[in-house]
């Protein structure tokens, strides 16, 4: 069967799932959670790196690692609420603890994984706390996506 002229052929090819939904609609409803991950994922971390800022600037933390793990429990929240309730909208009819301790656990390791990043590169190295800030957001967003996606958000 051939498609109307400027329309899209439909694919016959179904999700590996085995639901019966075409692959373009599965790979359609990926790229829109990966939008919202980005989009709470911003959202967070501007929460955090808000708080971060204000430990270092307003409240004089000494240290730029232990700022940041005071922030990264800000940042946190706002991740799991944005997740739960935005990203992974589905995994929102099940109880909301289990997958709290899931998320903490792995955002405690993620957290601390950050502060070490960013001790190593501001307080050992003596290089700008922000570029540290931004390294270590880009292995802290890779490892929480695929963590919520495959363990703490799975429908």
């Amino acid at each position: 069967m051939s498609a109307a002229p400027g329309r899209p052929q439909e694919s016959s090819h179904r999700s590996p799932q085995g639901d019966g939904t075409p692959v373009s609609a599965t790979v359609s409803s990926h790229k829109a959670e990966v939008v919202r991950y980005i989009v709470n994922g911003l959202a967070a971390t501007a929460v955090h790196y808000g708080v971060l800022t204000f430990n270092l600037k307003v409240l004089g933390f000494g240290s730029a690692g232990l700022a940041n793990l005071c922030a990264a429990v800000f940042g946190i929240a706002a991740s799991f609420l944005g997740s739960r309730y935005y990203v992974f909208a589905g995994s929102a009819r099940q109880p909301w603890l289990p997958q709290a301790i899931k998320f903490s656990g792995m955002y405690g390791a993620i957290a601390v994984l950050h502060g070490i990043v960013l001790w190593v590169w501001t307080d050992r190295l003596g290089l700008d706390y922000r570029l540290g800030f931004v390294i270590a957001t880009g292995l802290q967003v890779s490892l929480s996506y695929l963590g919520n996606k495959f363990l703490v958000f799975k429908t």
